[in-house]
């Protein structure tokens, strides 16, 4: 015996209401979502521009200084003493050599990256790179 089907799948008229309601909820929570803050402090480094210089794949810890002198590590301000003890602490729970990775502006002075360096050296730290922004390469020239 054939039964008839009674229920008529996707037949009827599609009510656009609902749809538009949870888009809009949707657009209203991307918005709200853009303006809630980002955690860390904001800095406006200009870092210099380099290409083809070596980088590592080895732990590393990253110091950042401010063309006015001030010292970031673990986006917090730090004094020169607090930066030491902090990188004491970070070899000294690292299993592998740390590289020292310093974030300057192009302002800051010969002096003041030397300075950190020298820190990290007493740290027990060895080798330190020198972040910078990658050259951007001209497009190629077409017959």
């Amino acid at each position: 015996m054939k039964f008839t089907r009674n229920i008529r799948l996707l037949r009827g008229s599609l009510d656009v209401a609902p749809f538009a309601a949870v888009f809009f909820i949707l657009l209203i929570f991307l918005l709200l979502s853009a303006l809630m803050p980002v955690p860390g402090l904001q800095m406006r480094l200009q870092p210099p521009v380099a290409s083809d210089l070596p980088g590592t794949d080895k732990p590393s810890v990253s110091v950042a200084v401010s063309p006015d002198g001030r010292l970031y590590f673990e986006n917090q301000i730090v004094s020169e003493a607090q930066l030491k003890s902090s990188l004491v602490n970070a070899v000294k729970n690292s299993r592998e050599p740390l590289t020292l990775l310093i974030h300057a502006d192009k302002t800051v002075t010969y002096d003041q990256l030397v300075h950190l360096t020298l820190l990290g050296r007493d740290a027990g730290i060895q080798n330190a790179l020198l972040a910078t922004l990658p050259r951007i390469l001209d497009p190629p020239a077409q017959p």
